[in-house]
């Protein structure tokens, strides 16, 4: 049983920027005794993250803005209110087809410690100023190895 309640409001918590987006902690998995990490990412049209699988399952719940959804071989569209549930081990990644805000919720907990490597500290609530470089793909995905996520290159990149 989690030893905590956690109540967060807009704008607190901890939160990163990563490939142009910002990536807040709703609840992170030690807030959760390992059980969830909760996030909420804004991500500007086509910033989607790369191809990538994790333990444990991942639930997307579309708040705004539109989005492409690759998981396996098929592809779903979905706008404010669309829920995705991908199982465990399952490949996957989304294209903003617009600026999109989502939820995000993996099981078991822990996923929060990915994104707090890889990204940055977020110096406000919001999205970052745009980046003047391509994002370190190679980097991504040697810090995805230390979090137990497999990721590939981006489908068509060199």
């Amino acid at each position: 049983m989690t030893k905590n309640t956690v109540v967060r409001h807009s704008g607190e918590g901890k939160a990163f920027w990563m490939l142009d987006s910002l990536y807040e902690v709703k609840a992170s998995g030690e807030e959760t005794d390992g059980a969830m990490t909760i996030m909420e990412m804004t991500i500007p049209e086509g910033m989607g993250p790369p191809p990538h699988t994790h333990p444990g399952t991942e639930t997307i719940y579309v708040l705004e803005g539109t989005l492409r959804l690759h998981i396996d071989d098929e592809v779903f569209d979905g706008g404010p209110g669309s829920l995705f549930h991908i199982p465990e081990g399952t490949w996957e990644r989304f294209e903003p087809t617009s600026t999109v805000r989502l939820v995000v919720t993996y099981t078991p907990g822990g996923l929060d410690k990915f994104f707090a490597e890889a990204g940055e500290p977020a110096q406000s609530h919001e999205l970052p100023p745009k980046s003047d470089s391509p994002p370190d793909i190679d980097r991504f995905i040697e810090i995805a190895k230390r979090h137990g996520v497999d990721m590939r290159p981006m489908p068509g990149s060199a």
